[in-house]
């Protein structure tokens, strides 16, 4: 059963469509909170800086500059905290991170407590303590967020490898196999418009023979056609199936066995009676030769 979806909205709808699918709901709310409310400093910051800027020097109202600057120095830390927030990172990132961005808090402090009167070359001068503290926090907060930022790309690249792995292991698995009777009913199926005659040659509508070369121009045929008609559709089937050479053909007589027997008898009986004759014609032969012999002796005494 597939797991339903964490949230709805239009702040989980960036969070899938630039990010993933959400862990935890605190991350979403907590992320953007961050990140939109950093930006949200940056904006009132720059407006109070603005304002500031159009008074007079020494005027009451200056000191709208100090927490201008203030703001902005907060702003940057949140804002990529956020960032850290949003992304799936490991602990001991967001941990580091959250380290960053309280130390950054603190160099804040200090400028609020220094500034104007022990700011840059008045009074004690704070400016050196203010600034180193408050570039280690956001260094940081950087590592943090660019080894989030990092670990995120990473992450999106092996999944879109485990996608096209499972992508060509379904390619693979989908691809279709034929048996040899799938084979040749398309074989048949594509032929059926194809009319063939003996011996593959293509069928034609003409009854002349075209030969090609001069193999046979020094033969004289004389070849006189012979018509044969059938009586009927049974002979001109039978004549088909002897033509294909599937089926022979079979001569039957009506005549019984007791006819045939006696026409045989009758046969025999009558090549004895002619070897009867041929051999008493033989013997008169014989006989006539000798009393003629004698014949001739006798008259010559």
């Amino acid at each position: 059963m597939a797991a339903e979806p964490l949230g709805n909205g239009y702040l989980f709808d960036l969070y899938r469509r630039y990010i993933g699918e959400p862990e935890d709901r605190t991350d979403v709310y907590l992320g953007f909170g961050l990140f939109l409310g950093g930006i949200g400093l940056a904006v009132v910051a720059l407006v109070l800086f603005l304002w500031s800027s159009t008074i007079e020097g020494g005027s009451p109202s200056y000191q709208w500059a100090e927490p201008a600057y203030a703001l902005v120095l907060v702003s940057l830390p949140v804002t990529m905290l956020g960032i850290v927030v949003l992304l799936p990172s490991e602990r001991r990132v967001l941990y580091t991170s959250i380290a960053g961005v309280a130390i950054t808090l603190g160099a804040t402090a200090g400028f609020v407590y220094a500034y104007p009167a022990d700011w840059y070359f008045h009074g004690e001068d704070y400016t050196v303590q203010v600034v180193v503290t408050y570039a280690v926090g956001l260094a940081a907060i950087s590592a943090s967020t660019g080894t989030a930022l990092i670990a995120h790309y990473l992450d999106m690249a092996r999944a879109a490898d485990r996608v096209d792995l499972e992508n060509e292991d379904d390619s693979d698995a989908d691809t279709e196999s034929y048996s040899d009777e799938e084979i040749q009913a398309d074989i048949d199926e594509a032929m059926e418009d194809v009319e063939l005659s003996w011996g593959g040659v293509e069928k034609t509508e003409h009854s002349r023979l075209n030969f090609s070369g001069n193999e046979f121009d020094d033969v004289d045929v004389d070849v006189q056609a012979k018509t044969t008609r059938s009586s009927g559709v049974d002979d001109q089937v039978a004549g088909l199936k002897g033509l294909k050479g599937g089926e022979t053909k079979t001569t039957t007589s009506s005549s019984t066995v007791d006819d045939q027997t006696a026409k045989l008898k009758q046969l025999r009986e009558q090549k004895q009676a002619e070897e009867t004759a041929s051999a008493a014609g033989e013997s008169d032969s014989l006989l006539s030769t000798v009393v003629d012999r004698f014949r001739s002796a006798f008259g010559r005494d």
